[in-house]
């Protein structure tokens, strides 16, 4: 069934359960992800999806499985392996949310920095689906307080995220203790060559789908950049925050040091700030994420990787105070605004040190930038951004 004949989530073989869930989140077309993978997925295949985050591919695998689900069997049947807390968290949270009309659903979320305490009581209860970081998957595997036998799909979810955190190995030792009989989704932004061997080695005949995420990400992001001379990044930062009329913002630099100054210095120039860095604890993340959700914070200063995941509809800006260092990161960091067909603003900023380092951007995204016009140095199109070099 192709994508252009699938019109609503009705069309698909989907559980009544899970079609109520999608009315009452206000769901009616599927994007080109959901509508590509849910058939062979309901059909058992295997499936390998390239597509960014902000495609909706949460839903492209959780509704096809969930439907699939045995629950009177009170052990795990789907596992889904993510590189980040932060994304497990998301990702359960979803399949909660889809499944909330399923009778008795049980979903475990293993990671960690958790008191392992509370997931052992999840488990002893007994689960029909795990998310979970691959090193505490490993964990419990190891403590025998997860059993697989009766698993029937593995979601191997932004695979080339936790190829890049170096989790590939523990992802492969998981894959080796599951049945040979079951189903693997595999979705990754990019394919590195070990992704491909990863999925050569464990998907059988696998449908393939990539999804043009420049265009499903992006579409509803404003993309500007400023070209920042003679004042520094925090001075343009502070008159962009004077000019610019936004409800919440998420400000990405490099590393965590600056994060903490720059949360600093805004908090000191009357912003309520806070930092999301991979020195932060679980427990202040998510009460930091719940702060911005609910409108007692304004700014997040983030770093890329703590970021990973992150899905707040106040978010209404991303300032890229630092240039990424390639075009997925920029991608990624971008589709943090402009969500759930809400309009985003996205804003590069570029000292003059960094001149040479948006050569990536300009390929790939030249034609999506506008020129910036605030009371300053001119924040110019983000098509002038590419034309200047040119």
């Amino acid at each position: 069934m192709s994508s252009t004949t699938i019109a609503q989530f009705a069309d698909l073989a989907i559980a009544p359960e899970l079609l109520q869930a999608i009315e009452e989140v206000g769901y009616e077309t599927p994007s080109p992800i959901q509508a590509q993978s849910i058939p062979p997925l309901l059909a058992g295949r295997d499936l390998l999806g390239q597509a960014q985050t902000g495609t909706g591919k949460t839903a492209a695998f959780a509704l096809p499985l969930l439907t699939r689900l045995n629950l009177e069997e009170h052990r795990p049947q789907i596992l889904v392996l993510t590189p980040t807390r932060e994304l497990a968290i998301q990702v359960a949270e979803a399949l909660q949310t889809y499944g909330r009309h399923l009778p008795g659903l049980r979903i475990a979320t293993l990671y960690g920095g958790q008191n392992i305490s509370t997931q052992l009581r999840q488990l002893r209860r007994g689960v029909h689906a795990v998310v979970g970081t691959p090193g505490r998957i490993i964990d419990h595997l190891g403590r025998k307080t997860l059993n697989l036998s009766m698993l029937s799909s593995v979601v191997l979810d932004e695979a080339d995220e936790m190829l890049r955190m170096g989790f590939i190995e523990d992802v492969e030792k998981i894959l080796d203790q599951t049945p040979t009989s079951k189903q693997v989704a595999l979705f990754s932004a990019t394919m590195p060559d070990p992704i491909r061997r990863v999925a050569q080695r464990h998907l059988h005949e696998p449908v393939e789908i990539k999804i043009k995420s420049k265009t499903a990400t992006v579409s509803t992001v404003n993309q500007r950049y400023w070209q920042v001379q003679g004042i520094s990044k925090l001075e343009a930062l502070t008159r962009l925050l004077e000019v610019e009329d936004f409800e919440a913002m998420l400000v990405f630099v490099r590393t965590k040091i600056m994060a903490a100054e720059l949360a600093d210095k805004l908090e000191a120039r009357g912003y309520s700030s806070a930092v999301l860095s991979g020195d932060i604890s679980q427990a202040l993340r998510e009460k930091t994420i719940e702060r911005i959700k609910n409108g007692h914070l304004d700014i997040i200063v983030a770093t890329d990787v703590a970021a990973r995941g992150l899905d707040v509809e106040r978010i209404s800006h991303v300032i890229n105070y630092d240039i990424p260092y390639d075009t997925e990161t920029y991608v990624h960091r971008i589709g943090r605004t402009g969500r759930a067909g809400r309009l985003g603003d996205a804003i590069l900023f570029i000292s003059a040190r960094e001149n040479g380092c948006y050569a990536p951007l300009r390929k790939q995204h030249g034609n999506r930038f506008n020129q910036c016009n605030f009371p300053v140095t001119p924040i110019l199109p983000i098509a002038a951004l590419f034309s200047l070099s040119n």
